[in-house]
């Protein structure tokens, strides 16, 4: 099946504190642009929703714009910024570092179908 879709006019948007996600669904992928601002922490600003202490989503990025760090939960640390691409597994805090915006694409799908949302 071949499909295309437009951000210009995503399937959804979840506002959260300090941030939001929108993303399209497709046949076997979810992709998610999320926008977070500075102050934004998972812990703080999505971790209520979610009811877990760190973030259980899979995630494959590629970071657009800004800064954020990430901690396991096992405590090892890094830092992403513009032009990076990762691979972060669950049980982890993430926040924006300085005073940009972070703007990141999310293409694991469970971001797109899990984040933000109560009980993930």
């Amino acid at each position: 099946m071949f499909e295309i879709k437009t951000l210009d006019k995503p399937d959804e948007r979840r506002d959260f504190p300090r941030g939001h996600l929108e993303a399209v669904h497709l046949t076997g992928l979810d992709f998610a642009v999320a926008t977070f601002e500075p102050g934004w922490r998972w812990s703080e600003s999505v971790g209520p929703l979610a009811g877990t202490e760190s973030c259980q989503v899979h995630h494959h990025g590629y970071m657009v714009q800004g800064r954020m760090r990430i901690r396991m939960d096992d405590g090892a640390e890094s830092e992403a910024g513009p032009g990076d691409v990762f691979v972060c597994p669950p049980g982890h805090d993430a926040w924006v570092v300085g005073d940009d915006q972070v703007v990141l694409y999310d293409f694991a799908g469970g971001m797109a179908q899990e984040y933000a949302k109560a009980d993930q």
